[in-house]
């Protein structure tokens, strides 16, 4: 038995017959996003945006929330939903601002006698 530089410690675990992985199951996923939810609103408790910049941070004031979420998700899917958290935040902050600034523009027109018909 060598040393294989590719496998994780649970080699089979989640192997399928043909060497590919297991997609997870309804179960599996819904575990993972329970504890994906509670170690946000962990991070949200604590101002913390970054779960991956704030690595460290995250880990001292979540350290219970952030086991669980990464025990119930594979790797990809904890890095996948940590960025996905930043994206949508910054979307949100810039759909907020171009809003304001629309309605600001749009007040500034109608001051002028535009009438948007």
């Amino acid at each position: 038995m060598g040393w294989n530089p590719w496998s994780s410690g649970d080699s089979n675990k989640n192997a399928a017959s043909d060497g590919g992985r297991i997609a997870p199951d309804r179960t599996s996923r819904a575990r993972c996003w329970e504890g994906r939810d509670s170690f946000f609103a962990c991070l949200d408790k604590n101002d913390i945006l970054d779960g991956i910049k704030d690595d460290k941070k995250a880990r001292q004031k979540c350290a219970n929330e952030v086991a669980e979420f990464e025990a119930a998700c594979s790797q990809s899917w904890v890095k996948y939903f940590k960025e996905k958290r930043v994206m949508e935040f910054n979307r949100d902050k810039t759909i907020e601002r171009i809003q304001k600034e629309d309605a600001a523009k749009v007040k500034e027109l109608k001051e002028k006698g535009w009438n948007s018909k």
